[in-house]
């Protein structure tokens, strides 16, 4: 595709009279990032019914989600660097388009080679997302709101998983699981037409400016994010993708569904707190939140034997996690610019497909009650970390944003 040229596209965070959020196309980006979650995640609530389906195991059957978070990884890197030159708002355009067919194909598909093969390229598609909507957030904000514009783009990712995985859940058990990835085809057909009318175009990176994206290694803080990036996400997937095994481990079987309700609403709790301040105290939220996580993991090492203090720990924990998302986007993003996302992107569905593998092995070697002293054992030195990084990495002041943007 060509490139843009920036002269006919005005890039509204540069106009002095935009002082305030544009909440009409960042709420279409914050639903870009709900779908994202939503089509990785669906097969997790109706797996039985589309095993059968399928004529696969439910085995074979959640591949349908390791697929999907492999290409989201893999293709990170690769994928942002190819289209670094197209124009924005089509490249989130394909990405949904995307998300719509492989959707509706999941719908409709009696061949688990070809759901296979969807699956595939929506994890691809994510990879453009997720790689793409701080920028796009950024672009979109003045430079004093921009962490609040990717605080509330990212508010999808947990909207999806406490309350969009649950209702697909419902209206799978209601009315059949092919129905509600049809829902989801046409919900993420209406983002098109959401996207296409309330957010502006933006260029890609001149093709004489690309620089390779693995060169922003080399760039002050870069690493240091990324560290405590893998250590966080592990850590926090040891313990959630296992957290029923744990429980029950507990006595706390009968409760899952009530722990996960609190676990959630924290994390909106933390989201909200951290879209609120993280222009201005991203430092001290990222020190608290790896804090309070640890402090969570800790409790839960020699206390998760008593309700009470299970709960509590739960809290500190969302407390802890629901605001990493946005804080860890914005430091590396200060740090690293889009290149520094798309490390992101790989390193955080790296982590993630990490945890459930490194999970797994402690769940068979050391039992359940292993999995928080994992957590302490990641989050002691991601802590340390943030702690000492305070000068490129996670600054007291986030470094200026003047001059032109562009995104990869």
């Amino acid at each position: 595709m060509t490139t843009t040229h920036t002269d006919r596209i005005p890039d509204p965070a540069q106009s002095p009279e935009r002082e305030r959020l544009p909440v009409l196309p960042l709420l279409a980006l914050t639903t870009a990032a709900f779908m994202g979650i939503l089509t990785e995640a669906l097969p997790a609530g109706v797996l039985p019914e589309m095993a059968a389906s399928l004529s696969v195991s439910e085995s074979a059957a959640g591949q349908t989600l390791t697929v999907y978070a492999i290409a989201t990884g893999l293709s990170a890197i690769p994928v942002v660097a190819g289209t670094a030159s197209w124009p924005r708002r089509r490249l989130l355009l394909t990405a949904v388009l995307t998300f719509a067919v492989a959707n509706l194909v999941t719908a409709i598909s009696d061949s688990y080679p070809l759901t296979m093969a969807f699956r595939l390229f929506a994890g691809v598609a994510a990879a453009v997302v997720w790689a793409g909507l701080v920028g796009y957030a950024r672009r979109l904000a003045p430079p004093r709101l921009q962490g609040r514009a990717i605080a509330m783009t990212m508010a999808g990712v947990p909207l999806a998983l406490s309350l969009g995985i649950p209702l697909g859940t419902f209206l799978g058990d209601l009315f059949g699981w092919r129905l509600t990835f049809g829902l989801a085809a046409l919900i993420s057909a209406l983002l098109m037409v959401w996207v296409r009318l309330s957010v502006p175009e933006f260029p890609g990176r001149p093709r004489g400016e690309r620089e390779p994206i693995l060169a922003a290694l080399r760039l002050p803080g870069v690493t240091a994010v990324l560290f405590t990036v893998a250590a966080y996400v592990l850590a926090h997937n040891i313990l959630y993708t296992y957290i029923a095994a744990f429980l029950d481990a507990n006595g706390m079987d009968a409760q899952r569904d009530v722990v996960l309700l609190v676990f959630g609403i924290a994390s909106v709790v933390s989201i909200f707190v951290t879209g609120a301040l993280v222009d201005q105290r991203l430092r001290l939220l990222t020190i608290a939140g790896s804090g309070l996580f640890l402090v969570a993991a800790g409790m839960l090492t020699v206390l998760a034997g008593e309700p009470f203090t299970l709960y509590l720990a739960i809290i500190l924990w969302g407390l802890g996690w629901g605001g990493a998302t946005t804080l860890l986007q914005t430091a590396v993003t200060d740090a690293g610019g889009e290149r520094g996302q798309a490390l992101l992107v790989t390193t955080w569905n790296s982590s993630m497909a990490g945890g459930g593998a490194v999970g797994g092995l402690m769940l068979s070697m050391f039992g359940p009650q292993s999995f928080p002293w994992g957590a302490v054992l990641l989050m002691i030195p991601a802590v340390v970390v943030v702690i000492g990084a305070r000068t490129h990495a996670f600054p007291a002041e986030r470094p200026g944003l003047e001059g032109p943007v562009y995104t990869q």
